[in-house]
């Protein structure tokens, strides 16, 4: 459909009455970037694309009656016994294997299709299926046959020693019964702290979602973050995937326990107060076939595009067709299916960079405009994600999606209202690849003050983004995690509270002043992959061959943090007050920090956020004795120092100073300063008394 519908426009028109400045078509608001003007006409073409694509799926009916794939196929009990339904247009016949039928084809267990839209279906008696029970499917197509796991199953299970994986019937007598709501977080900071279920607990194994929830989640509350973002979900073959080769959408994964163990963990972090974010991967899938999505009526195209496009050479796995109606509905329902049965509070979107372009985004730069408005956009991929918002906000108001994009695509987390794509969110990317190349490439005599201060605060105004200094990309085999990179192999031997290395006292430092200037500067929200706000030592590497099957490096050493003789200790200490601060001060509020003094010489950077000043020193070797830093006039007591002991600091400032402004020239200028006293490495926020 390449022309918006009456209905469409009405409806758009009528949520732009609630935008003051105007349609976006006549004003395009967020467009304000001069050299985004050329391309207005694109802009505009592919929000009416997106939203008559949206009316078009919905027609005039609710998301909750469209997105129903999971509640239409699959396997249902009903009144009459069992329904069996499922989609392959390409499939000649299929049958239900199970312990029944020797899991061998059979008369009695043939699902009858297909009819001229591709679904088969069949009707068993009540006795024919029982919870836990294992089952999957014989398809059949013209020249060939597989077995295949329903594409709406939701729950997988492997067996421990054929590997083989199978569909399970989850029907308990008793369901899950939830104790508690989503917490109302919408006045609070967002501060996301990312987890992965399986390697969070210390003994070298794979952890599970009840001991997350009871061991882990605490650990998550004592430090102060707010907002849970877990990864790994969907059930995914490979372990050592970190859950981004998804095989059943539907199927929370069974490693780590059964659905009603993740609604457990859901659960008692809404009534720790603590929202839930899923990282939902519809950006490809697995290219298994017999646990996947792939080739699953003998055609390569059923849910993906043909061979060629539809592979991802770097990701090996495959690639939807985003315009296809049954994907979408396929896609949307799974994203309803999570909010409505898990409870779930919001989705991380990965990989979007692949979904919006033609070639994967691979190999590219995006270093001008003209890279985001070719012919090789996606622009179904993009429709896709104008309707996955929508849904979401449809569903649950106060949900959250935030979008996971290295290219840079202006307008993503733009709101609909504006035109945008409409996600709340999207990640500041690009800050921890700057805090990669400085620790890397640059000495730290070398640090550029205000290049700095421009990668840490440059955001487009329409887009509520989330900083983070490293997240678990960093942290995987091949990268190395802040902390490891600032030690290297010191960090086994050098991190006791005794030692005086030089090595040891710069890595402490920086750490803490890394993390903070990244918090102070972000717009809207802070991210910290698990264990890395105690500098967590070593990387992650997951059992495979190459490592001998090891967990060693596929754990979180939570002891190093409780160590009272180690550094690790001090670090944790920091950051909860770190994020202590940020919560009592509502950091965020204020959209822009204002600069009051950058000095590159110096390697001194100070700005106001929040009613704050922030103090940083950068230099290596120098402190600073009256060094004067603009700010409001006033009284200042310390809220926080980077250098406190017990943070592993050195102590070098009095905590409970107060500090007053002075006049600076002409009093009828009202121009007031602080004079301060700025250890090398270090920083301090001050707040006004």
């Amino acid at each position: 459909m390449n022309l918006i519908t009456a209905v469409a426009l009405k409806a758009i028109l009528n949520s732009m009455k609630k935008c003051s400045k105007g349609p976006f078509w006549s004003d395009p608001s967020w467009t304000n970037d001069p050299y985004l003007s050329p391309f207005k006409p694109i802009i505009r073409s592919r929000f009416e694309k997106a939203l008559a694509k949206t009316e078009q799926l919905k027609h005039h009916k609710s998301w909750a009656k469209i997105a129903d794939y999971h509640e239409f196929f699959g396997l249902h009990r009903d009144k009459k016994g069992w329904v069996f339904r499922e989609w392959a247009p390409n499939a000649t016949k299929m049958f239900i294997l199970t312990p029944a039928n020797n899991w061998e084809k059979s008369s009695a267990w043939q699902v009858k299709g297909p009819d001229p839209d591709g679904i088969f279906e069949a009707r068993f008696p009540d006795q024919c299926f029982s919870h836990e029970q294992l089952y999957r499917l014989k398809v059949v197509w013209n020249g060939g046959e597989g077995d295949r796991i329903p594409t709406a199953a939701t729950r997988v299970i492997q067996d421990n020693v054929t590997y083989i994986f199978n569909a399970q019937v989850w029907a308990p007598e008793n369901p899950y019964q939830w104790q508690s709501e989503s917490p109302d977080l919408t006045t609070e900071p967002l501060l996301i702290y990312e987890a992965h279920a399986g390697m969070a607990l210390e003994e070298g194994r794979v952890g599970t979602w009840q001991e997350f929830a009871d061991h882990i989640l605490p650990k998550v509350v004592e430090s102060g973050y707010n907002t849970l973002q877990m990864m790994a979900i969907q059930e995914h073959p490979y372990y050592g995937s970190f859950g981004y080769h998804v095989s059943s959408f539907f199927a929370p994964s069974s490693r780590f326990g059964t659905p009603d163990d993740f609604k457990y963990l859901v659960d008692k972090a809404h009534q720790s107060g603590i929202r839930v974010l899923m990282d939902i991967v519809h950006s490809h899938s697995v290219k298994n076939e017999v646990e996947g999505l792939s080739r699953f009526d003998g055609s390569m195209y059923q849910f993906f595009h043909d061979l060629g496009r539809g592979d991802h050479t770097l990701w090996d796995s495959r690639c939807f067709d985003y315009g296809k109606q049954q994907v979408l509905i396929f896609l949307l329902s799974n994203l309803r299916y999570f909010l409505e049965q898990f409870q779930v509070d919001g989705f991380r979107f990965d990989g979007i960079t692949s979904m919006l372009y033609a070639d994967h985004g691979l190999g590219r730069a995006f270093t001008e405009y003209q890279d985001y408005f070719g012919d090789d956009v996606d622009e179904d991929a993009l429709s896709y994600l104008y309707a996955a918002n929508d849904l979401v906000h449809e569903i649950h108001p106060n949900a959250l999606t935030i979008a996971e994009d290295v290219s840079g695509y202006p307008g993503l987390a733009a709101p609909a209202e504006l035109c945008g794509t409409g996600f709340d969110f999207r990640f500041s990317m690009g800050v921890p690849d700057y805090w990669i190349k400085l620790l890397k490439e640059v000495r730290d005599e070398g640090w550029h003050m205000g290049a700095l201060w421009y990668e840490l605060t440059q955001h487009r105004d329409e887009e509520r983004t989330i900083s983070y200094v490293e997240c678990h990309d960093q942290a995987l085999v091949g990268d190395q995690t802040i902390m490891m990179r600032l030690m290297g192999g010191k960090i086994y031997d050098s991190m006791g509270k005794s030692n005086t290395n030089i090595t040891t006292h710069r890595s402490v430092a920086l750490h803490k002043m890394i993390r903070l200037v990244t918090l102070a500067c972000a717009h809207k929200g802070y991210l910290n992959f698990m264990g890395n706000e105690f500098g967590h030592p070593e990387w992650i590497d997951f059992p495979s061959p190459a490592n001998g099957y090891s967990y060693h490096h596929a754990r979180r050493q939570w002891s190093l943090k409780y160590d009272k003789n180690l550094y690790f200790q001090d670090l944790f200490a920091f950051d909860k007050q770190m994020i202590a601060l940020a919560k009592q001060t509502q950091l965020f509020t204020w959209d822009h920090p204002r600069l009051l003094h950058i000095h590159e010489d110096d390697k001194i950077l100070a700005f106001e956020r929040s009613g704050l000043i922030f103090v940083f020193n950068f230099h290596p070797e120098h402190s600073f004795g009256d060094y004067l830093v603009h700010a409001p006039a006033g009284k200042y007591a310390m809220r926080l120092d980077t250098d406190e002991s017990r943070f592993g600091g050195l102590g070098r400032l009095n905590p409970d100073q107060e500090h007053f402004t002075r006049p600076l020239g002409d009093v009828l200028e009202n121009h007031h300063a602080l004079s301060l006293y700025l250890p090398s490495r270090c920083a301090l926020v001050l707040a006004r008394v």
